[in-house]
């Protein structure tokens, strides 16, 4: 008897987004516009993980070139990418912190640039690793994650 399983499918060609902290791939699936594109995901939330108790899967099934790696580095640079192609995985990918984000996060300060220049991208860059922390290019206002 099995109990408690899920199975989903294989995917042909796309991604395997691995090792996502539970409850973040709604965010992940925002992030990534997925609402706007014609393709398959799956998302499976809490899934058991011996590595980190519970964990998200996303499984989508879009062409290479529409997934945005410094946007999924930027939300955790902990997931695990893997590439799909013919049903196999070709290729993993490690995430790393980008170095600098465009048009992801806003910046709050009112007397920034950005706030009078509506068509300005809000570009933030990585200015301390370790804490995570980034700073508008422009006002070098401090973006805080919310933890």
């Amino acid at each position: 008897m099995v109990k408690n399983t899920l199975n989903v499918g294989r995917i042909s060609e796309g991604f395997v987004l691995d090792h996502i902290e539970a409850g973040k791939s709604m965010e992940i699936y925002k992030y990534l516009h997925l609402d706007k594109l014609d393709c398959c995901v799956a998302i499976i939330k809490n899934a058991k993980s011996s590595k980190m108790g519970k964990k998200d899967i996303m499984k989508i099934e879009c062409p290479i070139d529409f997934m945005d790696l410094d946007i999924l580095g930027f939300i955790d640079h902990n997931i695990t990418v893997n590439i799909v192609e013919n049903e196999e995985i070709v290729e993993k990918k490690q995430l790393t912190l980008p170095k600098e984000i465009r048009n992801v996060i806003k910046c709050k300060n009112p007397r920034c640039i950005t706030s009078i220049e509506q068509e300005l991208d809000h570009v933030f860059v990585l200015t301390d690793e370790e804490n995570q922390v980034y700073r508008c290019k422009y006002c070098e206002e401090k973006y805080s994650r919310r933890r």
